[in-house]
């Protein structure tokens, strides 16, 4: 595991790297990092031997939960949203009647923000800014967060149907990646409450959706996470055609790749094709990539 990190950390990545970092990401996503899951996989390296271990952290995280609310209502929703919430990443989400339940917006918000203090849960909200500083558009729909790719695999039982994907972005309706790519950035960053942005553009005639904005000094550079060719990233051509430098970066499921291309209407920029492992040293190659010339 020591020779792939030092893999992991040369960039630009060597290639003969690439399918062995893969494979150790495609478990790393299945499984989780939660620490009592990866030590039973190392042990017995069967997915049914986790379901124990998966069930009793989410336990222990609903009785956490519960000791943040004031009465019996609070607890019903918390732990009405702790049952529901995995089912729902593969969307932005509404507060009112979240779930198919009754509840009100204002109940809905108050447990979420509840579950943010706690951890367990946190609202990614999106940004219209194409530079920095980003400000969150809390008007708009958030998409959720929860701790743990492990628990989010195991919620609506996905796992076993993971481990004969070849392209992991398949999984949960393209959930999966963009889910544990935002949980990548998250954890490289010092701050506790730091939440990234994704970034969104609605009009009448048109409308685009960028996975995740990464800020690199006075840059903001796009992130959209696919498996498709480089011709289907409509939304980020958008975004490229607003934006005042040429940067833009896909990660997906295949090598690492660095082209020179151009957007429809013709107008030049930089793409970095990046495999999916390379979330966790994201900053090093948006300060690559930023060092290149058209």
């Amino acid at each position: 595991m020591e020779a792939l990190w030092k893999h992991l950390m040369a960039v630009p990545l060597k290639p003969v790297a690439h399918q062995l970092l893969m494979d150790a990401f495609h478990r790393y996503a299945i499984i989780g990092g939660m620490p009592e899951a990866v030590k039973t996989d190392l042990g017995r390296r069967n997915l049914s031997d986790l379901a124990r271990v998966y069930e009793s952290i989410w336990a222990s995280y609903k009785n956490d939960a519960e000791k943040y609310t004031s009465n019996d209502t609070e607890r019903k929703i918390i732990k009405h949203l702790m049952n529901t919430a995995p089912l729902y990443l593969d969307e932005r989400v509404k507060f009112q009647g979240f779930g198919n339940s009754n509840y009100r917006s204002r109940e809905i918000g108050e447990a979420f923000r509840t579950l943010e203090d706690a951890r367990i849960i946190r609202l990614i909200y999106p940004t219209t800014d194409l530079r920095p500083p980003l400000k969150t558009d809390l008007k708009k729909s958030p998409r959720l967060q929860i701790l743990d790719t492990g628990l989010v695999n195991y919620s609506p039982g996905i796992q076993l149907d993971m481990l004969d994907m070849d392209d992991l972005n398949k999984a949960y309706k393209g959930a999966v990646m963009p889910y544990l790519v935002t949980q990548e950035l998250i954890s490289l960053q010092s701050m506790a409450a730091y939440k990234p942005n994704f970034w969104v553009r609605e009009k009448s005639q048109s409308s685009a959706k960028i996975d995740l904005l990464y800020a690199h000094k006075d840059l903001v550079i796009p992130i959209e996470i696919k498996s498709g060719s480089t011709g289907s990233l409509k939304s980020l051509h958008q975004f490229i055609e607003a934006a005042d430098h040429p940067y833009a970066i896909r990660l997906y499921a295949g090598p690492l790749l660095f082209e020179r291309t151009q957007t429809p209407n013709k107008k030049p920029y930089l793409l970095l094709n990046l495999p999916y492992y390379c979330g966790t040293v994201l900053p090093q190659y948006a300060e690559w990539l930023a060092g290149q010339k058209l």
